[in-house]
């Protein structure tokens, strides 16, 4: 197993470190004290399970375990506060571990590790897909602002940035514009070379000459949707069951 321990009190992880180092199948073991620095890592380390303390600063585990992209790897909260349990469980955490936890506490949440890790396929089906992630992390001079997905109305490229335009503003995440659409899901449509849009906040699709089009959005906000991308956003549309004239069906 390739285990990321995420723990802002290096005791508490030189600790876990120690006990998971006694276990034959844990291949890698990497640490990160903050949420942020644990979501920079996820690509490049790919480990299978998170141990996630819940209580830390900028944001707090059970935010981080909301945040994580799909296929997400499974989490295990190790904390030393009782009462986020049901919270950890909604969010699908495999086990909640107290502090201070022993080794045999410990292997009983790896034995349920293994167990889901079995029964996961070989391979990833990729007609299915993941979920979408339900929120962005967002840092902004040495804080996090947390973006729910649902509130992002269209997306611009800005250099090596995104911008994400809500109606409180427009943070910038540094993100290619193809890879957050990946973890958006469909719901997300590209409308132009640098831009996409969430289709439900489309109110109406306005022809302009040579093909392209402007995109009327709730709140009245325009957006540019170029002549290459027009087909493709009408298709999601109409498979999203919306109005024949080109506007969405009121929520």
């Amino acid at each position: 197993m390739r285990l990321l321990i995420v723990d802002d009190e290096r005791p508490a992880r030189d600790k876990l470190r120690r006990l998971l180092q006694q276990e034959s199948d844990v291949s890698a073991i990497a640490e990160a004290p903050d949420g942020v620095e644990a979501l920079a890592m996820l690509e490049q380390f790919a480990p299978d399970a998170l141990l996630l303390d819940i209580q830390m600063p900028e944001i707090s585990g059970l935010e981080l375990a909301a945040s994580l992209p799909s296929p997400a790897p499974l989490v295990v909260f190790i904390t030393a506060y009782d009462q986020y349990a049901i919270s950890a469980f909604d969010a699908n955490a495999i086990d909640y571990l107290l502090k201070p936890y022993d080794q045999a506490r410990l292997r009983r949440a790896l034995q349920r590790l293994r167990e889901r890790l079995a029964q996961r396929p070989r391979a990833p089906e990729p007609a299915l897909g993941g979920q979408p992630v339900r929120q962005l992390l967002v840092s902004e001079r040495g804080t996090t602002r947390i973006v729910r997905t649902d509130d992002i109305q269209w997306i611009e490229t800005a250099d090596n940035y995104v911008a994400l335009h809500c109606a409180s503003g427009a943070p910038l995440l540094r993100q290619t514009l193809a890879g957050l659409l990946d973890k958006l899901g469909p719901r997300f449509v590209r409308c132009h070379r640098r831009a996409a849009v969430q289709l439900s906040w489309i109110e109406q699709i306005v022809a302009l000459d040579k093909g392209d089009a402007e995109l009327l959005l709730r709140g009245g906000v325009r957006v540019p949707c170029s002549r290459q991308y027009r087909a493709e956003l009408l298709a999601s549309l109409q498979s999203a069951q919306n109005l024949p004239d080109g506007r969405l069906a009121p929520p």
